[in-house]
């Protein structure tokens, strides 16, 4: 395998781990339609329906486009519970709520698995590599998987940093608009930034992200 086709395999490992434009769906159709619902009709429970509505039409697409049913059902249930918070209190913008508070609490695990050796986008890719903890064992896949996953902290501390103060201030259709501009847009970045990082921290001698060299005991 030459350095270029070692490249290419570990980019395109990378890529499949955000879930495509299958993410960007979930990710904006929900809000944008709740945000539509309550700016046309004023009413908290029409968005909420609208919201819900079409997330199950997004699921349902999904899902006969093979997506995993346990991928499919987080989803909604993601939506169902943001929208039951913002119908329970009346306020459109706590539908963004549950949004705030995932990614405060991402950016803090993903910073702990950093600082326990354990960085996840290293888990994620050895689960996806099925390597089990082989690259743990290699010193500068560790060393490259514990800096790449940096740029994803910095990730959900931007959105925190952005839907923050936009929830504070009740600014709902900015935190709409924000929510699809700081989702595939944000996360096409962080796998750009963060290949970028990882790729240069291995030497050119490096087998490459499939082939962890773990010294012999």
């Amino acid at each position: 395998m030459t350095t270029t086709d070692r490249r290419d395999d570990d980019a395109e490992t990378l890529a499949d781990l955000l879930g495509g434009a299958r993410g960007a769906i979930d990710a904006t159709v929900p809000p944008v339609a709740f945000v539509a619902g309550w700016l046309v009709s004023g009413e908290m429970w029409v968005a909420t329906a609208v919201a819900l509505g079409l997330a199950a039409f997004v699921a349902v697409w999904q899902w006969r486009k093979g997506r995993k049913p346990r991928a499919v059902l987080l989803g909604v249930a993601g939506v169902a519970v943001a929208a039951m918070i913002a119908l329970r209190t009346g306020r459109a913008e706590d539908f963004f709520v549950v949004q705030l508070a995932v990614n405060a609490a991402s950016a803090l695990v993903w910073v702990v698995s950093i600082a326990f050796r354990w960085p996840l986008l290293g888990v994620v890719v050895g689960l996806i590599l099925r390597q089990r903890g082989a690259w743990r064992r290699d010193p500068v896949l560790l060393r490259g998987y514990a800096l790449a996953s940096w740029v994803w902290v910095c990730q959900y501390v931007i959105r925190v940093a952005i839907f923050g103060p936009l929830w504070w201030s009740g600014d709902v259709v900015a935190l709409a608009i924000a929510r699809v501009a700081l989702s595939w847009p944000l996360v096409a970045l962080c796998l750009v930034v963060s290949w970028f990082v990882l790729r240069r921290s291995l030497p050119a001698d490096h087998p490459g992200l499939r082939h962890p060299q773990v010294s012999a005991a």
